[in-house]
């Protein structure tokens, strides 16, 4: 069966989205109890910076959760209920403590329903499995069944394709135009198909200049007495931002602050001209300057 190409797809996309506003920001869900015991250690959320970050795009938000229904139902509802565009990490498949499937269908008030292109893929997917251990597939056999869960999807969803497995995940958009991408909690799974979904439904938030973050240690200075300035910056200078890292116990500078703009590559040097403007004018004791690509 042909896998819709990531061109494709985005023509089709970036016309329905032209007519949508504000512009949309990127959220990260991860799923599963395993993560919140520390039985497992997330990787998914510094895989998805990354992997925004080569698109000139980043991370605006991200929660963790549970494998419980309740409460990820919420969740996903919360996150479709503007125009955000999400990527929720695990639980798509068809064991008892996967619930993604179910609870997206309930926080977009549609039923679930057999998908027929992901439950095609799956079920090749099954006959190559049989084919490698030279059995004969059995669609009927209960386990095989069962696997066809994973291909019964929210109504209207779009599959995401699996390099790995042919076992799809799935898009669903929401009723103000939000994205929300599910895919499996396995990362050599779902670092591609998340960066299939950037590439076939996103190019156009992916920003041609890098952004920069450039920063100063400083020493013996208090946040409350350097917000009024960072509050200048920002007016100052729309998409900049602006930050403070306070620290007590670093290895290297000690007790300080690490303050600093982030934004647009173009739009940092005004900014920081006007930050160290300020923090001279302050008196600030400075250590060193940092810069990096984020």
């Amino acid at each position: 069966m042909r896998t819709p190409s990531a061109e494709s797809v985005f023509v089709n996309d970036k016309i329905a989205r032209m007519s949508h506003s504000p512009a949309p920001q990127f959220g990260a869900i991860i799923i599963g109890d395993e993560i919140l015991s520390g039985k497992r250690q997330d990787k998914h959320l510094p895989k998805l910076i990354e992997l925004l970050a080569a698109r000139g795009c980043t991370l605006s938000w991200a929660e963790y959760v549970g494998d419980e229904r309740t409460r990820l139902t919420e969740v996903l509802r919360r996150a479709v209920a503007g125009n955000d565009i999400v990527f929720s990490f695990g639980g798509i498949g068809a064991t008892p403590d996967d619930h993604t499937r179910q609870c997206t269908a309930a926080a977009l008030g549609v039923a679930l329903q057999p998908h027929p292109q992901a439950q095609a893929l799956i079920t090749q997917r099954m006959q190559e499995m049989a084919a490698e251990k030279g059995e004969a597939f059995a669609p009927q056999r209960p386990d095989n069944v069962q696997r066809l869960q994973m291909g019964v999807l929210p109504a209207g969803a779009q599959i995401i394709p699996n390099p790995f497995n042919r076992i799809p995940g799935f898009s669903c958009r929401g009723a103000r135009g939000a994205w929300l991408h599910c895919v499996p909690g396995f990362p050599v799974m779902a670092w591609p198909m998340v960066a299939w979904a950037l590439d076939a439904h996103h190019r156009d938030l992916h920003q041609p200049q890098a952004y920069t973050e450039r920063s100063v240690i400083l020493f013996k200075a208090q946040e409350s007495a350097l917000t009024p300035l960072m509050q200048a910056v920002e007016m100052a200078h729309p998409g900049i931002k602006v930050f403070s890292l306070p620290s007590v116990d670093h290895p290297e500078y000690g007790l300080h602050i690490e303050l600093g703009v982030k934004g647009k590559t173009a739009a940092i040097a005004p900014a920081w001209q006007q930050l160290t403007e300020g923090l001279h004018r302050l008196g600030a004791q400075f250590g060193p300057e940092l810069q990096r690509q984020i």
